[in-house]
Parts: C-alpha cells; structure tokens; sequence
C-alpha cells in the first residue's frame, strides 16, 4: 500500500465485515515527540483467540475470496521498518483496536495520503454506520462524527452527494489550515 490513508480503509473495511456500526480513526502527528499513530477502533465482533494469534500473518485469513490477509501484517511491517510498532487489542464480541506508531521523520514512513478520499468513500458507501475522524497535529484538533452529522441532517441521508461535498471539503480545509500553519 502507498499511503497510510489505504491501510486505513482496509482496516475499516475489517471492522464493517465484523458487524462495527460505530469506527473510530483517530491520526495524531507530534512533531516535538517525532510521533505518528495511526489508530483504528470498532465495536464489531473482536476476534477470538486464533484469529488474534494470526492476525499478523500475511498467509492466514478468514476471507473466502482469497488465500491471504495482508492488511495488519502489512501495516505492522511499515511501523516497524519506521522505528514504531502495532498493537491489536481485541475482545470477542467487544471490538478491536489496532494501533500503530511511526517515526514522524522517518524515510520510509510513507505519507497520510488521501485521507479525505477514503473518508468519503467509507462513509458514502455505509451510511448506516457511524464514522469518528480524529486528527491532531501538535495542539490542533479535528474532530468529524457522522452520528453528529446525522442528528443535523434529519431526514437527508448522511451520503446524498451534496452532504458528501460538505464533508470532503471540510477535511480538506482541515487538512489545508493545519499544514499551512506547522510549515
């Protein structure tokens, strides 16, 4: 995967297969600390012990519709290659959250990437589920909850494209205000 925003939708793609209705992505950029953490969390099914035990094994996956499941082991083998790790922490019938870490300046660390894109692309496409954008870099926060949006919206649906627009832009210009300030 080039950028980080791809594992991001993988991963969450993992938690709508495992029944989530609620995902938490949660980015955090400390450039004094020389910290990235990727984070994702949902409510699905959690795993039981030997998926746990397998999940960063590129040869082991419960998917039919091929041999191998290289998401975590993927995004676990980036961390590392930065100076950083992953955790997985799972309850069956409680949720997951896998969290990994990266050395901000690191050479390798590959970029966020389009984060906005994949945003959009997730929650157009499962509307029923309630999606958590948290991005902090240094002291500054942005936060997008769809069940937020949701109680706004009344009867417009959450991926009615002109409500899409509004949420991509205002990534964007998340995205835009913070990178402009930090340079």
């Amino acid at each position: 995967m080039e950028d980080l925003s791809l594992h991001i939708l993988d991963i969450a793609e993992n938690s709508i297969t495992a029944g989530a209705d609620r995902i938490i992505i949660r980015i955090v950029e400390e450039l004094d600390t020389n910290l990235f953490l990727l984070e994702v969390s949902d409510n699905g099914r959690g795993m039981d012990k030997e998926m746990f035990e397998h999940a960063c094994d590129p040869f082991y996956t419960t998917r039919t519709t091929r041999k191998v499941g290289l998401g975590i082991p993927l995004l676990s083998q980036s961390a590392k290659d930065c100076n950083g790790d992953l955790t997985l922490i799972t309850e069956k019938g409680k949720g997951t959250t896998i969290t990994a870490t990266f050395q901000h300046d690191h050479i390798d660390r590959k970029p966020l990437g389009d984060i906005e894109k994949t945003m959009i692309v997730l929650i157009a496409s499962n509307p029923d589920i309630d999606f958590v954008l948290e991005h902090k870099k240094n002291s500054e926060t942005y936060v997008l909850d769809t069940s937020e949006i949701k109680k706004e919206l009344g009867d417009v649906p959450i991926n009615n494209m002109e409500v899409i627009k509004i949420i991509k832009d205002d990534i964007r210009a998340w995205l835009n205000q913070v990178n402009n300030m930090i340079k």
